[in-house]
C-alpha cells in the first residue's frame, strides 16, 4: 500500500511548530529563528513533505504543462557576480519566451545554504533547477543526487563527479591553456596563477590547463606558482599584493593568468599600488569576458565565456526536460570559450 502524503499539519507536528510556521518556512518568509527553520526543514525532508499537486518525483510533464505559473529557478553561488547576472539574462529570455518565470537564489558558496534551497525549492513546487554546485573536498551532495533519483528535472552549469546530470559547460582545461600559451607566445617565461575557490571544479580545471601549457613548452612552474585567491576583487588584490610586495624584479612574475575577470581586476589594483604597470611590467590575463573588462583603465585580455548562451541553453534543456521527461542519458553541451587580447597583455620587460 502506498504511504500516505505528509501534509502541512503533519510536519507542523513533526517539528513542533503550528502550521502558519511551516508555510513561512516553505515561503521563504522572514522573521523566522535559524534554529526553528533548521528544524522544519529537516521534518519537512523526513516526512517527505510534498505539495499536494506533486508526485514524489518532479511533477509529471503534463501536469507541468497544465499548471498557470511554470517556474525555473537559477542557483548561482555569489549574487553580487556580474558573471551570474550575465548567464541569468540568457536564462530568463528563454524561459519568459515559453511562459515560465525565472527566479535566482544564491548560495554564496555555502552548502548548507544551498541545500536549503534545494529542498526548499523542491517543496515549493519550482519546475527544474539549473545549478553552480558549491564543491569543496568533503561536499556532501546528496541533495542533487536525490533530485536525480527523483527525477526531478535539473541541468548543472558546473560538473559533479560521479552524478549522472545533464550539463553546460565549457573545456575550462582548454581555455586556461590558451590563456597561458598567449603569454608563452608574447616571451614570457615567469608565469603565475591566481586561483579561484577551492570549492569549484572550475577552479581545478583551469589549474589544470596552466600546468598543460607550462609543461608543453618546458616553462618551469612551481606549487608556489599557484596562488589561492578566490572570486572576489579583494581576494585578487590581496593575493597579488602578497605575491609581488618585496620581490626582485628577476624574481617576480611578469605574466599572470586569474581564475576571472574579478580576480584580475583585483590583481591589476595591487599592482598599481605597488607601482607595477600593466602590461609594460606584468601583463595580466582574465576569464570570462564580463563586461567591465573592456573597460578597465588598461582594457583586460581574457578568456570569453559566452555566458548568456549558457543560459539560454541551460533553460532550454531544463524546459525540455520539465516538458517531456528527462532524458535516458544525461546531455552534456560544451561551449566554445575563446581568447579576447586586448590592452593587458604585452611583452616581457627586459632584464633588469
Amino acid at each position: 500500500m502506498e504511504r500516505k502524503r505528509a501534509t502541512i499539519t503533519d510536519v507542523a507536528v513533526h517539528a513542533g511548530v503550528s502550521k502558519a510556521t511551516v508555510s513561512a518556512v516553505l515561503n521563504a518568509t522572514a522573521g523566522v529563528r535559524d534554529a526553528t527553520r533548521e528544524r522544519v526543514l529537516s521534518s519537512l525532508e523526513q516526512l517527505d513533505y510534498r505539495p499536494a499537486s506533486r508526485a514524489r518525483g518532479g511533477s509529471p510533464p503534463q501536469l507541468a504543462a497544465a499548471r498557470s505559473v511554470r517556474s525555473l529557478a537559477l542557483l548561482i553561488r555569489e549574487a553580487d557576480n556580474p558573471y551570474f547576472a550575465e548567464v541569468a539574462a540568457g536564462a530568463r529570455a528563454v524561459a519568459e519566451a515559453r511562459g515560465f518565470t525565472l527566479l535566482m537564489v544564491s548560495s554564496e558558496g555555502d552548502l548548507a545554504c544551498e541545500r536549503r534551497a534545494v529542498q526548499l525549492l523542491h517543496a515549493k513546487e519550482i519546475d527544474g533547477i539549473m545549478a553552480y554546485p558549491v564543491m569543496d573536498d568533503h561536499a556532501d551532495l546528496s541533495h542533487f543526487f536525490e533530485l536525480r533519483r527523483r527525477n526531478f528535472p535539473f541541468v548543472l552549469l558546473e560538473g559533479v563527479h560521479g552524478l549522472p546530470a545533464s550539463l553546460v559547460d565549457i573545456d575550462n582545461r582548454a581555455a586556461s591553456c590558451a590563456a597561458i600559451e598567449h603569454l608563452l607566445e608574447l616571451g614570457h617565461t615567469r608565469l603565475a596563477h591566481f586561483a579561484g575557490p577551492r570549492y569549484s571544479l572550475h577552479t581545478r580545471e583551469r589549474v589544470d590547463g596552466v600546468r598543460q601549457a607550462c609543461s608543453g613548452a618546458l616553462v618551469r612552474l612551481t606549487d608556489a606558482d599557484v596562488i589561492p585567491a578566490g572570486t572576489r576583487l579583494e581576494d585578487g588584490r590581496r593575493a597579488a599584493l602578497a605575491c609581488f610586495a618585496g620581490r626582485a624584479p628577476s624574481e617576480r612574475p611578469t605574466g599572470v593568468t586569474c581564475y576571472n575577470d574579478i580576480i584580475a581586476t583585483g590583481v591589476c589594483s595591487a599592482l598599481a599600488e605597488l607601482g607595477l604597470r600593466v602590461p609594460e611590467d606584468v601583463s595580466v590575463v582574465g576569464f570570462d569576458d564580463i563586461p567591465l573588462a573592456r573597460h578597465m583603465p588598461v582594457p583586460l585580455t581574457t578568456i570569453r565565456v559566452p555566458q548568456r548562451e549558457a543560459g539560454r541553453l541551460a533553460a532550454e534543456m531544463l524546459m525540455e526536460q520539465v516538458t517531456a521527461g528527462a532524458p535516458e542519458m544525461p546531455v552534456r553541451r560544451l561551449l566554445d570559450a575563446t581568447l579576447v587580447v586586448r590592452a593587458s597583455t604585452g611583452a616581457p620587460p627586459p632584464p633588469p
